[in-house]
């Protein structure tokens, strides 16, 4: 039996090297401690309890601190960097005619306008909503003029 837990914990790693996320390094855990109960003389009965244990404690113990820490390593893209910047128009944005460009991140992006009534013409400032696969989706962008106290004499 000691040789079917070895195979199977081979099985078990060559299985975890050809995914991508964390599947069944696991159970090669259990099946290596089920290996070693048997070369110390175990049953069967036991070894195959000592292997669903060790690799559900080692799943549930493991796993979620794995994910946090490892698995979650996201790289940020330029798409998401540009959602709420101002861009500037460079080619009418018209969605009647599916025309339009914006300059935005230091790049020229093909443009939407969030509203299809809503025509953006070419040197005008838009605010970035959303990105839809390689396309900005806009709308237009008014500059707040800071309000200023006039001060009244009576």
């Amino acid at each position: 039996m000691m040789y079917v837990w070895l195979i199977l914990a081979i099985i078990f790693v060559v299985a975890e090297c050809m995914t991508v996320g964390l599947v069944s390094i696991w159970f090669a855990g259990g099946a290596l401690t089920a290996m070693l109960l048997s070369m110390a003389g175990a049953n069967v009965v036991w070894q195959a309890i000592a292997f669903l244990v060790v690799s559900a404690v080692l799943l549930v113990a493991t796993r979620p601190l794995v994910k946090k820490y490892l698995l979650n390593k996201k790289t940020k893209t330029n798409y998401e960097s540009v959602i709420g910047e101002v861009a500037k128009v460079i080619e009418t944005i018209d969605n009647y005619n599916q025309t339009g460009a914006a300059f935005a991140d230091g790049k020229e992006w093909t443009a939407r306008s969030i509203s299809d009534v809503v025509v953006l013409e070419k040197g005008s400032l838009v605010k970035v909503t959303a990105v839809e696969g390689v396309k900005l989706i806009v709308e237009p962008y008014e500059i707040q003029q800071p309000e200023t106290a006039v001060a009244e004499d009576k």
